[in-house]
Formats: C-alpha cells, sequence, structure tokens
C-alpha cells in the first residue's frame, strides 16, 4: 500500500485507448496560409512586375484625388511615389530659362522643395498636436497627392505663357490656379477633416489652406 500511495500514477500504465475511437480534433497543418504568404510576398517577384504594380498604384491614388469621396485606398495604401514625382516636376517646371542671372522667373529647385515637404511636414504636426487619427506618413501622402491639381495648373500655365504673356494670358492664369487651389484644398480636407476631432476642424483646414494658397501664388507670378 506504500508503494502504491507513493505512485500516484501508477495505474494509468495499465490504461490503453482503443483504436475504435476516434480522436477529435485536427491537428493538420493548414496549407492555405502558406499559399497566401507566398502570393504576398514579393521577393521572387520580376523587377517588372513590381514597378508596374507600384505605377498602377500610383495611379489609382491620382484617381482618389479627382473624386475625393473615393478615399479608403489613398488612406490605406500610402506612399511618397506620388508626391515625390509631383514636388520633382513642379520644381522643374518653375525653373526659368536663365538660372545663371540674378533675374530668373522663379525660384531655385531646392526652395521649391522645401515649400513642399517643410509645409507638409508643419501641416502634419499641427495635425497630430490637434488629435488627428491619420499617421505621419497617410498625412504626407495625402497633402503630396492633392499637389496634382497646381501641377496640372502649373503645365497649363507654361503653354498660355508661350503663346502670350499680357493681361488676357493673366485671366487665363488666374482663372486656371484659382480653380486648381480650390481643388486641392478641397480634396485634402476631405481626407483631412474627418479625421480631426468636430471642435477643431477649421485649425486643421487654415494650414492646408495656407499651403496650397502659397503654391498657387507661387504658379501665378512665375513668368519665364
Amino acid at each position: 500500500m506504500a508503494d502504491d500511495a507513493s505512485k500516484p500514477f501508477a495505474g494509468l500504465a495499465d490504461v490503453s485507448i482503443s483504436e475504435d475511437i476516434a480522436v477529435e480534433g485536427d491537428i493538420s497543418v493548414p496549407v492555405g496560409t502558406s499559399r497566401r504568404d507566398e502570393e504576398l510576398s514579393t521577393l521572387d517577384e520580376p523587377v517588372k512586375e513590381t514597378v508596374l504594380r507600384d505605377l498602377r498604384a500610383v495611379g489609382n491614388k491620382f484617381v482618389h484625388v479627382l473624386y475625393p469621396k473615393r478615399s479608403s485606398a489613398l488612406l490605406r495604401d500610402w506612399d511618397l511615389w506620388g508626391p515625390l514625382l509631383l514636388c520633382v516636376t513642379l520644381a522643374l517646371l518653375l525653373q526659368g530659362g536663365a538660372s545663371d542671372t540674378q533675374d530668373q522667373g522663379g525660384p531655385q529647385f531646392a526652395e521649391v522643395f522645401v515649400i513642399v515637404w517643410v509645409g507638409s511636414i508643419v501641416i502634419t504636426l499641427n495635425s497630430k498636436l490637434l488629435g488627428g487619427t491619420l499617421s505621419f506618413f497617410q498625412s504626407l501622402c495625402v497633402l503630396g497627392y492633392c499637389i496634382m491639381p497646381l501641377t496640372a495648373a502649373l503645365v497649363v500655365c507654361r503653354l498660355v505663357l508661350l503663346l502670350a504673356n499680357n493681361a488676357v494670358s493673366f485671366a487665363v492664369r488666374l482663372l486656371v490656379v484659382g480653380a486648381s487651389f480650390g481643388w486641392s484644398t478641397f480634396a485634402s480636407t476631405a481626407f483631412l477633416a474627418d479625421s480631426q476631432p468636430p471642435n477643431r476642424k477649421a485649425l486643421v483646414v487654415y494650414p492646408v489652406f495656407l499651403f496650397y494658397f502659397v503654391i498657387g501664388w507661387i504658379i501665378l507670378t512665375f513668368s519665364p
């Protein structure tokens, strides 16, 4: 009896499980998960497919800027390729023909970069300090992509300046830049305003208004 008391589980050695009893549960390894991981992995993807996929994503975000109500993809799949492309295009088009002289028509390349990126960072920090729910890079993505209407306006203004540089051309440029400024402000606030507390939306919209107004003023006053 003393030996049996010292071995409380000694009797379990004689217990056997019948082969006819079905064991409940499933211990098989799911195959679907590994397939999904392989589909999501881009390590073995050709470079051409990666570049085309990124270009399609940038193009889709441009469409979201044209139709701001379709905002889910722009906020969810953020990137900075589009803003960088727009900033470089804006800086190149704002360069004057005589860049070595003191009376050049446009700002320096670095000045445009500073205005765009520092302005976007300041607006993003202001949005975060006011309780915004968007992440830092999501806000930069939105502000950068919404420069697209102003970049398109700059292209139109350069074409108008090639034809004539008089009061009529200035009126046309004023109309184009004003419409593009309004669309950029509207598109960006459509993405940013909903992420702010209701009583602080005006504090977020005002810096955005100034940001695009400065860019629009640079475009309007540019003369090659």
